[in-house]
């Protein structure tokens, strides 16, 4: 087998996962699971050691962790931890009462390991997404995770877009908001209009993310409607 660094990596972070899940493992058994040898075990479980992972060895037994240590949080990037936001959205909708609940505070504790920075973008874009229904279920558009990312960045976007006569142009917008009905639309200032406008996402034929940022528009999504709806 192909000694790869990449693999050796993940290799190292699934052992480490193990080792939480149960309380003792053999070589043998992570041998097996990883299908490596044993002595390459041994070498893994040398490095965690070098990192300052507590491995305990029992003899004759296995491998165990100290009791008591426990790894790090998981980080997550921003576009990650706005998938997670935008999937909430989706669960609030479920008719199971016990399955939202969960998922929610499954997500508190999520925002709850985010950095300042993230946590403020995560809790500003629940803020500014409203979800109703996936009526039109195809995957019509690839700009999603983007879009989430420039509204909580204030970042410029320019973008190519046609309209339903069928009529391109080019905008340069202030993502403010992601709505969804029969279609995902984004809520923008266009600077092109001089206004607020619906930009359906299936029609945003390109898309440029500008390092340029805007000042924020300081309303909420229900200000938002109460002024211009």
């Amino acid at each position: 087998m192909e000694y790869s660094e990449t693999n050796r990596l993940s290799r190292l972070t699934a052992i480490l996962i193990q080792l939480q899940t149960k309380r003792i493992i053999t070589a043998a058994e992570l041998a097996r699971k990883f299908d490596v040898s044993k002595r390459t075990i041994y070498r893994d479980i040398k490095a965690l050691e070098k990192s300052g992972v507590p491995v305990l060895t029992e003899e004759g037994k296995g491998y165990t962790l100290m009791e008591g240590y426990k790894v790090p949080p998981v980080m997550f990037t921003e576009k990650q931890a706005n998938a997670l936001i935008l999937a909430e959205q989706l669960v609030l909708k479920n008719k199971d009462a016990s399955f939202v609940k969960d998922y929610s505070e499954a997500i508190v504790k999520i925002k709850s390991i985010l950095r300042y920075t993230a946590k403020d973008k995560a809790n500003l874009l629940a803020n500014r997404t409203q979800y109703n229904q996936v009526i039109n279920q195809g995957r019509n558009s690839n700009n999603l995770s983007d879009l989430q990312n420039a509204l909580t960045s204030y970042n410029l976007v320019k973008i190519q877009y046609t309209n339903k006569e069928g009529i391109a142009t080019k905008r340069l917008i202030e993502p403010f908001a992601l709505l969804n009905s029969e279609n995902w639309y984004l809520v923008a200032f266009c600077r092109l209009r001089k206004e607020f406008r619906f930009f359906r996402l299936d029609r945003i034929k390109k898309i440029e993310i500008q390092l340029e940022n805007f000042e924020p528009h300081n309303m909420t999504l229900q200000e938002y409607f109460d002024k211009y709806h």
